[in-house]
């Protein structure tokens, strides 16, 4: 499961640490998972992601400090470090999450095959990351209702690998302007700057030099704005944050049609138009990918995140 590390303008928990959260993701995500697995082949249910949330919310402050005591502790142990990593995995609150709780709904009761459990464990990991992607212990942002039901945001979520970093729709601060760009995602071995361009099943969509495409469906054609244009600043916009803290990660883009068909033969050097008939090539590329989260994947993260515009407002209990 990807990651998400920045949605929007929201304040994301990988902005405070964007060099231990995605190794501390991936580890407790398999931890989690196994727990589950193994409750759900015993016919039992594991206690909730969210179980510690009626004790955290009377220890608040408690914690906060303990997590201050811990960091800056030289006795560090072991086991103080996976003590704090489950904290924050399980730090949300009740009121806002005990809906979301996996284990009051009988579905996982009634999952009949592994891939079923998988399915549901990923639904309700999607909404844990978002809630990662829009706070962190101390501040909150409040995320618009869509994001829980984007098809694309869970599409990139749910099927590609733990190593890939995604940035959906960010909002850098560029000279103190907002500048909305195309969606990221970090791999080990490049930045990809990705446009959707999906609408009916089989439209074609021809492409041309010129501010517009020309989308054709099954009953009448309409003009689209080019989306080469807004990837075109996204990379330009990228690059220069990144060769400004000496980072020389390659940067890719491309429009994906995965339903649809794009056609423009005389497409711009150094765009990759993934649509119908290439789509599942690309996409197994993509996921068949090895390499583990490399440093330098993990510089260029942090150099993006450190210029990201993020708006929210204190915890009321922190107020």
């Amino acid at each position: 499961m990807a990651q998400l590390i920045k949605l929007s303008d929201y304040i994301s928990r990988y902005e405070q640490d964007a060099y231990s959260y995605p190794s501390r993701f991936i580890r407790l995500k398999k931890k989690q998972w196994e727990r589950l697995l193994d409750r759900w082949k015993n016919e039992q249910l594991m206690p909730s992601f969210y179980e510690a949330e009626a004790i955290s919310e009377k220890r608040n402050t408690a914690s906060f400090f303990s997590k201050i005591s811990l960091k800056f502790s030289r006795k560090k142990t072991k086991l103080d470090v996976l003590r704090s990593e489950e904290l924050e995995w399980n730090q949300n609150h009740h009121d806002e999450e005990s809906a979301l709780d996996p284990f009051k709904n009988s579905s996982i009761q009634q999952a009949r095959t592994e891939e079923e459990l998988k399915q549901y464990f990923l639904d309700h990991l999607f909404r844990l990351q978002i809630k990662w992607a829009s706070s962190t212990l101390t501040s909150q942002s409040f995320p618009d209702h869509k994001y829980s039901t984007d098809a694309n945001l869970k599409y990139l979520l749910q099927r590609f690998p733990d190593h890939c970093l995604v940035l959906y729709h960010p909002i850098f601060l560029l000279k103190k302007a907002p500048f909305e760009s195309e969606t990221l995602i970090i791999t080990p071995t490049a930045i990809w700057c990705i446009s959707f361009l999906e609408e009916e099943e089989n439209a074609v969509f021809v492409g041309s030099k010129e501010h517009f495409w020309v989308k054709k469906g099954a009953e009448k054609e309409k003009k689209i704005l080019n989306p080469l244009v807004g990837l075109d600043r996204t990379e330009k916009v990228v690059k220069e944050l990144l060769t400004k803290q000496g980072s020389l990660f390659p940067i890719k883009k491309a429009v994906l049609c995965r339903n649809g068909y794009l056609d423009y033969p005389s497409a711009p050097f150094g765009v990759d138009l993934i649509e119908k008939r290439n789509y599942p090539e690309w996409f197994e590329k993509m996921r068949s990918e090895r390499a583990p989260i490399k440093s330098e994947q993990l510089k260029a993260a942090k150099v993006l995140l450190d210029t990201v515009q993020s708006i929210y407002s204190n915890r009321v209990e922190w107020s």
